[in-house]
């Protein structure tokens, strides 16, 4: 299961009711934070999460609605006495750009382990799961990313037994483990079904539509991209600043054949996003303008 909060959904500027962008995944006890704009550690306080568990921070791009909350997340952090190392995730001059913003926050008791995605896609093999970062088209270098966790096989009781492997292999081969015993190789598929279907995410902020969202995106559980503008006419106004429709989000999202779609990252001047939400549907049936604190929890399906 993942666990799924869009803590802000804002744009530009933060509003009373709208935090800025950011995103958090919780998946098998590692906490996922993506984007950290302004308002970051209200919405998650407000959420009842707590930031001490967050392993990865990823970074679509440097625009500060999307980084501007960070200082003040690893102090609490700190704070909270985590002393495990933190992946930071994202284009290049990370490095840079966050030891500018540390200025405020120079003493920390972890590690921070720095990622600079090199290249315009990239995939990040993580503990039991697949970060994939993709290159979407904003006015400076951005980045989307889809978490895909992968989900074995059942195990085959009768399989192994007719294999003759040994009882005791069979929990270890069961994980995905190959044992070499007694001059015999023992492979995961010598026990394990055919591979079901996993979970995926993918989120996407601050772009143009470009291809690589939807092959990126192509069957993904949950599709959170954002839709900066709601109203009609303004397409012209999303193509000058590189931005997206609620519209164009949509046929992103049928093109790509998600289960469900968010809207996110509006701009200030949509005071109620909400209204669009039955237009957009008649593009993309499954699709939800969200809220800030909108959650959910992605599960296996049952087969």
């Amino acid at each position: 299961m993942i666990d799924v909060c869009l803590l802000g959904t804002g744009g530009m500027m933060p509003l009373p009711h709208r935090w800025l962008t950011s995103l958090m995944l919780r998946y098998n006890g590692t906490g996922i934070l993506i984007d950290c704009g302004e308002g970051t550690q209200i919405a998650m306080r407000k959420k009842g999460w707590s930031a001490k568990p967050i392993d990865i921070i990823c970074f679509t791009h440097y625009h500060a609605d999307h980084i501007s909350g960070l200082p003040g997340l690893l102090l609490t952090m700190g704070n909270a006495e985590r002393t495990e190392p933190v992946t930071m995730i994202g284009p290049k001059g990370l490095k840079r750009v966050v030891d500018a913003l540390r200025i405020i926050a120079p003493e920390l008791p972890f590690e921070i382990i720095y990622h600079e995605i090199q290249d315009s896609t990239e995939v990040i093999e993580c503990d039991g799961f697949t970060l994939t970062a993709f290159r979407v088209n904003h006015n400076v270098t951005c980045y989307g990313y889809t978490m895909t966790v992968k989900r074995a096989g059942r195990f085959d009781a009768e399989r192994a037994k007719s294999r003759e492997i040994p009882l005791k292999l069979w929990n270890r081969l069961q994980k995905g483990e190959t044992i070499e015993e007694d001059g015999h190789l023992y492979t995961p598929d010598m026990v394990l079904g055919p591979q079901r279907k996993g979970l995926k995410l993918t989120y996407c902020t601050d772009t143009r539509p470009v291809e690589a969202i939807v092959t990126n995106a192509e069957g993904s559980d949950l599709f959170i991209c954002e839709g900066m503008y709601g109203e009609p006419g303004m397409e012209e106004k999303a193509k000058e600043h590189r931005h997206m429709t609620f519209y164009e989000a949509a046929l992103l999202a049928k093109k790509a054949g998600v289960g469900e779609l968010w809207l996110t990252h509006y701009s200030p001047s949509l005071a109620y996003p909400g209204n669009y939400e039955g237009e957009v549907r008649k593009i993309f049936k499954k699709t939800i303008v969200a809220k800030d604190g909108r959650t959910e929890t992605l599960k296996y399906t049952e087969d």
